[in-house]
């Protein structure tokens, strides 16, 4: 179990965005859920290590997931670590925001694997562009 202070205190660490998508819990309106970088069924722990903020979306997308394939090379990669990995490193906005683009294997495979383009994201960050709320400055 996953206590209120030690939730606080990863929220504030990811400052209330998704670690993935980066969607920010003010502009969804929709809290956050703290997510088990390795899953708990792939042996992950409540550690503060393996702990880190996914919006809804991502979070259910993600699942058991722990690696992906990146849709380039086919090749077996692991997901993108928001907590040890730098987002700008793997991810890049398109020049209208709207989506996401991977510059790594783990990128690419992350983006695939969570559907982190869908037509359902695309259309509503369409929405936080135009109201100047998207994308959000990096951490």
């Amino acid at each position: 179990m996953i206590s209120r202070s030690l939730r606080a205190n990863i929220l504030q660490q990811a400052e209330h965005r998704c670690g993935y998508c980066q969607t920010q819990e003010r502009v969804s309106g929709i809290p956050l859920t703290v997510e088990h970088i390795l899953p708990r069924a792939l042996g992950g722990t409540d550690a503060i290590e393996n702990l880190w903020c996914s919006c809804r979306l991502c979070n259910e997308a993600k699942g058991v997931l722990a690696e992906a394939l990146d849709p380039e090379t086919d090749a077996l990669v692991a997901l993108f670590n928001p907590r040890t990995q730098v987002w700008d490193e793997h991810f890049v906005w398109t020049a209208n925001g709207e989506e996401m683009v991977g510059l790594t294997p783990v990128g690419r495979a992350t983006i695939a694997a969570l559907s982190l383009n869908s037509d359902f994201r695309v259309r509503t960050r369409r929405l936080w562009v135009e109201a100047g709320y998207h994308p959000p400055k990096s951490p």
